[in-house]
């Protein structure tokens, strides 16, 4: 079982391929997993690499009281420095996107692209982002009772009252998380806290100046649209996407859109035509 130390943690992680390396960073509550359709599919040409944040899946979880998003960022510059990569591109989804947001603002020089997937920022943009992240809080006491995963099925059920189609295929997460080991309550609830206390951070997008890629599902939350819309504005030089008949797991929902979405973007506003080779044309729509 691959791992490396990170901090205080030993991090799980896979790796496939070979050539430039793009790092994987997942959404909360699953693991590396999360990114097997891209690990594969980028591997002819990149060295594909996914880990399992501190607290989920083989990494496991740590004796610290608290996380944070910033504790999260920090893990991964220590991975992707202990795995020598030299200038990686980070790909992050949902709390994974905070996280390779926050890192891509701090080291903007070590990294040579930046993909955001179906993800938020850290700004509270109005009193729907408090009901957000208030909500969020709100689903550690009943997780202790009943499970996260029953709790999550709640929230699912709510999104499609009001943006639906925003949960899209959630078959494909709840079969991700048969195969990954079963995350502990005061994991959950650690991994939560630092989610609804990211609007505590400040996060200089105006930092980030390397290409960006930012992909959201058509079928989006509107939380996150509204999120989108601030990551295209604010970082110089970033790109925006719709992934269509997508929802908030858009690499899961139309993973191959997605991929080659992916592709392009790294053979052509990365690394050029220098590195994985094979890339499609134009795929899909750009909002």
């Amino acid at each position: 079982m691959p791992t490396v130390r990170t901090n205080d943690i030993e991090t799980y992680y896979v790796r496939r391929g070979d050539g430039p390396a793009v790092v994987f960073v997942h959404a909360a509550i699953v693991d590396y997993s999360n990114w097997l359709p891209q690990l594969e599919a980028l591997s002819d040409g990149y060295t594909t690499i996914a880990y399992d944040i501190r607290g989920h899946g083989r990494t496991g979880g740590s004796p610290r009281d608290t996380y944070s998003i910033d504790l999260f960022a920090d893990d991964l510059e220590t991975f992707v420095d202990a795995l020598e990569l030299e200038k990686p591109v980070i790909v992050g989804i949902s709390t994974g996107g905070c996280i390779a947001q926050v890192y891509a603002a701090r080291r903007p020089e070590s990294i040579s692209g930046l993909v955001l997937a179906d993800t938020f920022t850290a700004a509270v943009l109005d009193w729907r982002d408090r009901v957000q992240f208030a909500a969020l809080k709100a689903t550690i006491p009943p997780a202790r009772f009943v499970g996260y995963e029953r709790v999550e099925t709640v929230k699912n059920w709510l999104h499609e009252r009001f943006d639906r189609g925003a949960s899209g295929n959630y078959e494909n997460i709840e079969q991700l998380r048969k195969g990954a080991p079963a995350m502990g309550t005061d994991e959950f609830a650690k991994v939560i806290r630092a989610m609804a206390s990211f609007p505590e951070m400040e996060v200089d997008l105006s930092a980030i100046s390397v290409p960006t890629l930012v992909l959201y599902g058509e079928n989006e939350l509107g939380f996150i649209r509204r999120h989108v819309q601030k990551l295209g504005a604010e970082i110089p030089n970033a790109t925006v996407r719709e992934v269509p008949n997508a929802g908030h797991a858009s690499n899961l929902d139309d993973p191959e859109f997605f991929s080659a979405a992916l592709r392009e973007f790294l053979t052509g506003r990365v690394y050029g035509d220098a590195a994985g080779g094979g890339g499609p044309g134009s795929v899909g729509t750009t909002a």
